[in-house]
């Protein structure tokens, strides 16, 4: 899968999962009706500026969108945070947790 295929499924992933529909998104972002349907179509790319306000519409960073592997950026980012605040001992027992969970 290249690039350009990647990029339009996660455009759609993300769009999908904070329930905004391809309409909503492209007027929201103060384009036509048709501007995300047709990036999603392989018909348009955004430009750089535009895929900033694409991202902030998304509420993800441009490296949290370019992290295919991750389904889920906001709620993985909230969990880094809150492993950032725990003790060694607390974060050790937290990733036995993980690897039991992850076998």
């Amino acid at each position: 899968m290249d690039l350009e295929e990647k990029f339009v499924e996660r455009l759609a992933q993300l769009r999908i999962q904070k329930n905004i529909s391809a309409r909503e998104m492209s007027l929201s972002l103060g384009q036509g009706a048709g501007y995300i349907n047709n990036i999603e179509n392989k018909r348009n790319m955004p430009s750089m500026t535009a895929f900033f306000y694409i991202c902030a519409h998304l509420d993800v960073t441009p490296k949290e969108f370019f992290d295919f592997d991750n389904a889920n950026p906001k709620e993985l980012n909230s969990i880094i945070s809150n492993l950032k605040k725990l003790s060694p001992k607390q974060l050790k027992n937290v990733s036995n947790l993980i690897d039991d969970l992850t076998k």
